[in-house]
């Protein structure tokens, strides 16, 4: 995973958009924690939106 946040933020919306249906699936198939990526997102003022399901 990119420590970029920018970075970090694209590459997971793009794997959202089209590969999971929600972030929790995405998380999961990355062995990743969702706390720890929304903290990290949210620290450039990026969050997640369900109803998209998108970092906006």
């Amino acid at each position: 995973m990119p420590e970029d946040p920018v970075m970090l933020m694209s590459m997971v919306n793009t794997q959202l958009r089209d590969r999971f249906p929600t972030l929790e699936r995405f998380c999961k198939a990355n062995d990743m924690d969702q706390e720890e990526l929304q903290k990290k997102l949210a620290a450039i003022d990026y969050h997640y939106d369900p109803e998209k399901n998108q970092f906006r």
